[in-house]
């Protein structure tokens, strides 16, 4: 019997049949809803310091980024690149792998597919432009990633700090891109060329949603599949609980390193060509949209889980298109946002620390 687990003791204890729903309850609301509603009272308590009306300010963040259909369009388009980091989150985190260099490899492949695209398109037909561009953004991505992955796979060494120092190294590299390489002569304004809007992604049927949210969707649903239903996935969940474990397993755990590394960058880089490809149609200058920085606690709030972190991106993305709206009719800073997410894993952790020793009195209980 696993430590803390309170399910076979509750056969052989005697206790009432409606007790197992009733804990499933309990934990549901301990970890679930309740963090989430002190997450509004906190929330709302900060904008009453600064003067805001919380009511009011969750108010315009529900109308803009889910009520009107406008904004809910505005809100499944800016899906699809986090779903995409998303994808490529999961799969190094739940190996072990630290990849917080995710911003630079998406910024990096985003400039890459920019400056590619409106090339390409002249010689080849939109939908051959777009592939060979994703594949490019991939590509671009991948090979950013290899100095961190060699120095984990054959040194041993730490990947948040090699990958965090490629992430700023990249975000300049793209900038100067920008601005020499691959400048537009024809604005004023630094950026690349820009894609026209008939060969970018297709919308979805008469809206404006980028038909890269259905590509982020299926990133995310693949990755959780591969990752709980194959043999390759199960290597990679026990390099990521123990490396030492997976070496006395037979595993060969330098590859496997190399491997998440590359599938994590592809998927970063996809991300940013997603974006650019679908939206955007260029790249500025000094433009960083720290989208890896945000997906970072939506994967942690998922517990790795994809089809969870769907409906937090969902959640972030309603929040972060309905903020804007708020932000300029309130005067509360866009960023609050991200304050609202902090305290929310702040919360969620409090939570499942609270809801282990819950479940440790619990089987310690069953056991006498």
């Amino acid at each position: 019997m696993m430590k803390g687990d309170p399910t076979p003791a509750l056969g052989t204890t005697g206790r009432l049949p409606g007790r197992p729903r009733a804990e499933a309850s309990h934990r549901l609301l301990l970890t679930a809803v309740l963090p989430v509603t002190l997450t509004l009272v906190l929330s709302g308590l900060l904008l009453l310091a600064f003067g805001a009306d919380p009511i009011a300010y969750y108010g315009y963040v529900l109308r803009r980024g889910l009520l009107s259909w406008l904004g809910f369009e505005a809100t499944a388009t800016r899906m699809a690149p986090l779903l995409f980091l998303a994808a490529s989150l999961i799969v190094a985190f739940r190996a072990g792998i630290w990849n917080l260099g995710v911003d630079g490899q998406l910024l990096l492949a985003a400039v890459a597919a920019a400056a590619a695209a409106p090339v390409l398109v002249q010689s080849l037909p939109a939908w051959a432009t777009l592939v060979l561009c994703f594949g490019l953004a991939a590509l671009v991505a991948t090979l950013w990633s290899i100095v961190p992955a060699l120095l984990k796979a054959y040194q041993g060494i730490n990947e948040i700090i090699t990958t965090l120092m490629m992430s700023f190294l990249g975000l300049s590299v793209a900038n100067l891109l920008v601005k020499l390489a691959f400048f537009d002569p024809a604005t004023t304004v630094p950026q690349t060329r820009t894609l026209a809007v008939a060969d970018r992604l297709p919308r979805l049927f008469d809206t404006t949603i980028s038909s890269g949210l259905v590509f982020g969707i299926i990133a995310v649903v693949a990755v959780h599949l591969m990752m709980t239903r194959t043999a390759f996935g199960l290597r990679l969940r026990l390099l990521g609980a123990s490396r030492r474990a997976a070496v006395h397993a037979g595993l060969h755990v330098p590859q496997l390193t190399l491997a998440v590394f590359a599938i994590s960058a592809a998927l970063a880089g996809l991300a940013g060509a997603v974006e650019v490809l679908g939206v955007q149609g260029n790249v500025r200058a000094d433009w960083n949209p720290a989208y890896g920085l945000a997906v970072i606690p939506l994967v942690f709030l998922a517990r790795f889980n994809g089809f969870a972190a769907i409906a937090f991106v969902f959640l972030f993305s309603v929040l972060s298109v309905g903020a804007e709206s708020a932000s300029r009719r309130l005067g509360v800073p866009h960023f609050f946002t991200l304050v609202v997410m902090a305290v929310l894993l702040v919360l969620l952790a409090l939570a499942d620390y609270l809801d282990a020793r819950w479940q440790e009195r619990a089987g310690a209980g069953g056991r006498e």
